[in-house]
């Protein structure tokens, strides 16, 4: 019997591709929580000027690669062999892990060698997520799929956020841990997809499409970065909006992707197949995914700050020992991935992505009406509640949501299907940052200063002093609550802390003065990004419902005529 058709041959794919997509999406997160050692460890004030850059890419570089790249490496897996990218793509992340937990240096050099490594780290991150959906398509008959890519993406989600958990308990120890955990687990991947592994997908020989490539490259990597700087401060204004480079690589990326889709219309080998979009399955998928991803990825940062930042210093927890339990207080949301994310698959190998994904969505925006009505210092149980029924709600979409995608395929481009889904996906994410932020910055501009003059003069500093440290951009204050520590102490300076009353200066360096300064207006700013998230996942709920029911590709062989027949007069 032939090694990839013999029974067992489809767990092993499943079990080891599961293995590299948990593996590049805790990478993709662990360093939120860890930041703070990082920055640390590094001797780099987060809030100096410029340094604001240094954190964002440490957060976003490598989404904004793995999101670039996986399309490209997607199209490539489809021309010379799926796990041939795939172990490629175990190999270089094995590699770049040990780099980026070898680091020597400190300072600007440090940060920016942890930079470039996570760049190169996400190269092996986009390989493995470009393949592994394809790779399990490949594996699995058409109804089994959906219990497999569902344990897939439950893998994948759950991962961003075990990894805020890892990189609590590891960077409090010794920061390079949060790479060093990585090495062993990556290494193993890498040699048992060595031995295991086979491709037996229908391969699409055909040329590199390089000026493709090229745009596409230029085009994304131009809008994302001008979302990364978007929300720094501008001459004065409290985001960088109105920056005439930000504007500029806004609109000039819109401009070279849509050169790009012109290209792709009209070579003989696109690297990305716009029509696949005319598949309804394929194209309303996608959509709600890049929605869903949009509220969750939020989700994920406004909680980092919302317990980070406030809750926790408010309930007695020291900054230095915040980060791990937000972490650990954030486990019922992937509870909640873990528990709905596999049944939901496996039922829709029966009844299709349509109810499922639907009603997911549905239950997850009732779940962020929820958190919004929630006072800021709420009762720890019923935000865990609110957790475990939006990560019911975000499983119970994923898994069928990405089967129904998947499926809807034709093998010879699962591919770039697979990659080109995933790039939304990656997408969202890094999207999420910018577009929440800006909410949260637009929210907090409106209270947070008059608050913060009043609070500070409360407390003996001078009414110059109060209104200099009020006039910071809100985007400081975000990053210090996404840091979990306060940074008045920082702010005012030792001189101005030392003419304080003892009692004061106490109370305005210790963990109660900053986070109940900015609860209020912390609320204001989550009623505006909650409401976008709300309005998020209703969109993708209507996007999910019009996708049509349950269908498989016709060049599948467990596709009746009448199926066939219909698939193929939406692919004409």
């Amino acid at each position: 019997m032939n090694q990839t058709t013999a029974p067992n041959y489809k767990w092993i794919v499943l079990s080891n591709t599961t293995l590299g997509v948990l593996i590049a999406t805790i990478n993709s997160s662990i360093l939120l929580i860890a930041l703070p050692d990082i920055l640390r460890g590094l001797n780099i004030d987060p809030l100096a000027p410029g340094n604001s850059s240094y954190l964002l890419w440490l957060m976003m570089g490598y989404l904004v690669v793995t999101a670039v790249l996986v399309v490209s490496f997607g199209r490539l897996g489809d021309m010379y062999g799926r796990v041939r990218m795939y172990n490629a793509g175990f190999a270089i992340f094995t590699v770049f892990s040990v780099l980026l937990a070898a680091t020597w240096m400190t300072g600007t050099p440090g940060v920016l060698w942890l930079i470039v490594m996570r760049v190169f780290q996400g190269v092996g991150g986009a390989l493995l997520m470009g393949n592994s959906n394809a790779i399990i398509t490949d594996a699995f008959p058409a109804d089994q799929r959906g219990l497999a890519l569902g344990l897939n993406m439950v893998a994948a989600i759950a991962g961003s956020f075990l990894g805020l958990v890892i990189g609590g308990v590891l960077a409090p120890i010794d920061w390079r841990l949060v790479f060093l955990v990585s090495v062993p687990v990556s290494l193993f991947g890498t040699v048992w997809a060595y031995l295991k592994l086979h491709d037996n997908g229908v391969r699409h020989h055909g040329r590199i499409d390089w000026w493709g490539n090229l745009t596409f490259g230029v085009g994304l990597i131009s809008i994302l970065v001008a979302i990364t700087y978007g929300i720094q401060p501008y001459a004065g204004h409290i985001m960088g909006w109105t920056n005439p480079w930000v504007l500029g690589a806004l609109i000039g990326g819109a401009v070279v992707l849509a050169v790009f889709a012109v290209i792709e219309m009209r070579v003989p080998h696109p690297m990305f197949h716009l029509d696949l979009f005319r598949i309804r399955a394929f194209s309303a998928g996608n959509l709600a995914s890049l929605l869903s991803g949009l509220g969750r990825g939020g989700l994920m940062f406004v909680l980092i700050i919302w317990l980070q930042g406030i809750w926790l210093p408010r309930h007695g927890y020291s900054f230095a020992s915040t980060p791990l339990w937000a972490g650990i207080f954030m486990l019922p949301m992937t509870l909640g991935f873990l528990l709905a994310g596999p049944a939901s698959g496996f039922l829709s190998d029966r009844f299709g992505a349509r109810p499922f994904a639907t009603g997911g969505m549905l239950i997850a925006a009732a779940s962020f009406v929820w958190l919004l009505l929630l006072p800021v210092n709420f009762g720890y149980w019923p935000f865990a509640a609110a957790l475990l029924v939006n990560g019911i709600g975000m499983g119970m979409f994923a898994s069928p949501n990405r089967a129904g995608i998947m499926n809807s395929l034709p093998p010879n481009r699962r591919g770039v299907g697979g990659g080109m889904s995933t790039t939304f996906q990656n997408s969202a994410m890094v999207l999420s940052i910018g577009i929440f932020f800006s909410l949260m910055v637009t929210g907090l501009a409106g209270s947070l200063p008059q608050a913060m003059a009043s609070g500070l003069t409360a407390h003996g500093v001078t009414q110059a002093q109060a209104q200099q440290v009020a006039g910071l951009p809100p985007v400081s204050v975000l990053f210090a609550s996404l840091l979990g520590y306060n940074p008045i102490g920082s702010l005012l300076g030792p001189a101005a802390i030392h003419h304080l009353p003892a009692g004061d200066a106490a109370y305005l360096t210790g963990r109660s003065f900053f986070p109940s300064l900015i609860s209020q207006p912390f609320h204001d700013g989550l009623v505006v990004a909650f409401g976008f998230a709300i309005a998020a996942c209703l969109v993708a709920a209507a996007a999910s419902w019009l996708r049509g029911k349950k269908y498989v590709h016709p060049e599948d062989p467990t596709d009746t005529a009448e199926e066939q027949v219909q698939v193929e007069a939406v692919l004409r």
